[in-house]
Order: structure tokens, then C-alpha cells, then sequence
């Protein structure tokens, strides 16, 4: 009877210290402060952060009370590969379990980014600054995140990517074209978690506001398609610099198809080359591409980079000029010439 009685009380001890134990594990997973006196942290969760880090990281910006039992409490919770990446607004008011159905919900904050896109990228070039620019899903490495965008600048139909949103000025665009040349340089605000067909749609908007129904009737009387002009424009882009250029070499250029003179342009042998080349060598010349102008009369099948408006207006309205020839100086002023003899003194004088 008497080792009853003991058996009975170490079992009300233990359970008693239990008891206390839980009350103390629970006590850690209250908010750190009152709400009265809380305040709203913003909180970053990294794309592959483990439990342990994200605990110590949630610690030391004052949002649990204990990192131990926070890291406990999520591991009998099993949620642990439920946590996803991203921006929270959190609070030092909130209990942690509140804070683990936020991480786990994914329920994060929108913030607005800048996206800059300049005149003359390519969709690769704007890849590498969406890569850049927006947060990196937990589910996907930098480089997945680059090539989805690739994936979705290449669409053929914008109507897969877009649902619901048919663009007219894609209507003579090639079946077999993606949509290079119609994301709209300039300076975007978007959220930080905007998909790349969120941005290519706003890209896409703002390429059918700025050309207008005038510019492309005006592009339609140099007896140019819409695509075509933007494929025109896009070389003009690469070529020359100034307003002014652009517009002779708009003209230049539309005067040598007519004549079925090749455009010989060395932006476009860049394109296949991929160099920077101010000016191309004999061999880069004789690559062999469709988008080699040198090799091959007229357009390109389709559009080397994203052009400006500036390039697109040049194409609308060139400037009538004699000129046959132009040259791009190391300082990046454009010579021009009449005759091929003037411009191969020009070469000898500036590129040599």
C-alpha cells in the first residue's frame, strides 16, 4: 500500500512538472509583446532557408520569443516543407503559431519593384533583368526563373500566355514568331512576385499605347507590315544613336531593298555572332544565317532586339537622303556616304 502511495505521487509530480512544462513550452510560442505596444516587421524568407535558420532569424528580429520551441512547435506541426520564400509583414503581436500559418500559406507581401528595360535589349537581355529585378518562387532557382521568362517572350500566340487578350498589332506577326520586338522598352512598376507573363502583358499594353494607329498606318505606307517595320526598326536600333541617323538610315535602308541591295548591316551580325562588334570581321560576315544581311537580301525573318519609339517613328517617317553607305566611328558619330569609293575612304580615315 505504502509503494502505491509513492507510485501514485511520483506520477502527480510528473505530471504536475508536466504540466508546468507545457505551460512553459506554450508560454514561448506566445507574441513577444502586446498589442499595444507591437509593431510591423517586414521579414525575408530566402529561397532553401532551413527551419533552424528561419527560427533564428525570426528570433533575432524580435517576432518569437524562443527559437528552440518555435523550431519545435513547426516540427510536430509537420509543416516544415511547407514554409515558402518571399517577403511577410509580420507582426511582434502575433502568436507563432499565426506566424507559421502565414510562412506556410505563402501569404506574402506584394511589394512594388522597378523594371527598367532599355532601348535595344534583347529578350534575353530582358531575362537576365527579370532574374534580377523579382523574388525567386521557393520552388525555382535563378535560372529556371530566367528561362521561364525566355519561354514566355518565345510565345507564338500571346493568347496562350494571355487568356482573354488578343493584341491587333500581333495580326501579321508570323505564325512561327515569338514576340521579340514588341516588349516595350521603358520603366515599369510591377509587384516583386509578377509572373513573367505578367510583365510580357504589361510590356505588350504598353507597346500598343505608344504605337499608335497613326504610326502604323504611316510604317503601312512605306509598304511595310507591322512586323516588318518592327524588324526594320530593330536593326535602325543597334546601328545608330541619334534621332536624325535613324531617320536617314530608315531611308537608306528602304532604298537599298527597293534596289535589292543587301542591307549589310552589322548589328545583325552581331545577332548571330552574339559579339559587340563595332566592326564585324570578313569571316563574321560570311556566317551563315538568315539574319546575316550581308549574306542574304532584305529583312532578317524577324526582329534583333526590342526597339524604342524613336527607332519605330524613324521607320514611319525617314528622311529622304542620296546616301548608299554609312559608318560608325569608334565615338559613336555615324558617317555617311554616296558612293561606295567615298565609303571606303571613310573607312581608311575613321576605322583604321
Amino acid at each position: 500500500m505504502r509503494t502505491f502511495t509513492i507510485v501514485i505521487i511520483i506520477l502527480a509530480v510528473i505530471v504536475v512538472f508536466a504540466g508546468l512544462g507545457f505551460l512553459y513550452f506554450t508560454s514561448l510560442l506566445n507574441a513577444p509583446q502586446k498589442s499595444t505596444s507591437a509593431k510591423t516587421v517586414t521579414f525575408e524568407i530566402a529561397s532553401g532557408q532551413g527551419v533552424k535558420e528561419i527560427s533564428k532569424n525570426l528570433k533575432t528580429a524580435g517576432l518569437i520569443r524562443s527559437a528552440t520551441a518555435f523550431e519545435y512547435y513547426v516540427w510536430m506541426e509537420g509543416v516544415g516543407s511547407d514554409i515558402q520564400a518571399g517577403k511577410y509583414e509580420l507582426n511582434t503581436g502575433q502568436k507563432a503559431s499565426a506566424i507559421i500559418e502565414k510562412i506556410t500559406k505563402g501569404d506574402i507581401t506584394e511589394n512594388e519593384v522597378e523594371f527598367q528595360v532599355l532601348e535595344g535589349w534583347s529578350t534575353v537581355d530582358i531575362a537576365e533583368q527579370y532574374g534580377e529585378t523579382f523574388s525567386v518562387p521557393q520552388n525555382k532557382s535563378l535560372a529556371v526563373l530566367k528561362e521561364d521568362f525566355l519561354k514566355a517572350a518565345a510565345t507564338t500566340d500571346s493568347r496562350k500566355l494571355i487568356p482573354g487578350e488578343a493584341y491587333s498589332f500581333l495580326s501579321d506577326k508570323p505564325k512561327t514568331a515569338g514576340l521579340e520586338g514588341y516588349l516595350f522598352p521603358d520603366t515599369y512598376r510591377l509587384y516583386d512576385t509578377a509572373t513573367p507573363s505578367q510583365v510580357v502583358q504589361k510590356m505588350l499594353d504598353n507597346f500598343g499605347d505608344k504605337v499608335t494607329d497613326e504610326l502604323r498606318q504611316k510604317i503601312s505606307a512605306q509598304g511595310l507590315t507591322l512586323f516588318q517595320g518592327v524588324t526594320l526598326a530593330s536593326i535602325i536600333e543597334k546601328e545608330v544613336r541619334t534621332d536624325q541617323d535613324k531617320k536617314i538610315v530608315a531611308d537608306l535602308f528602304l532604298r537599298r531593298m527597293a534596289a535589292g541591295i543587301p542591307l549589310q548591316s552589322d548589328a545583325t551580325v552581331n545577332y548571330v555572332t552574339g559579339k559587340s562588334a563595332l566592326q564585324p570581321t570578313i569571316d563574321d560576315t560570311k556566317t551563315e544565317s538568315l539574319y546575316n544581311t550581308y549574306l542574304h537580301q532584305g529583312l532578317p525573318p524577324g526582329p534583333i532586339c526590342n526597339p524604342s519609339l524613336a527607332s519605330l517613328a524613324a521607320v514611319a517617317s525617314p528622311q529622304p537622303n542620296e546616301y548608299f553607305y554609312y559608318l560608325n566611328t569608334p565615338e559613336g558619330e555615324t558617317i555617311f556616304s554616296k558612293t561606295f569609293e567615298e565609303h571606303k575612304l571613310n573607312k581608311a580615315k575613321y576605322l583604321q
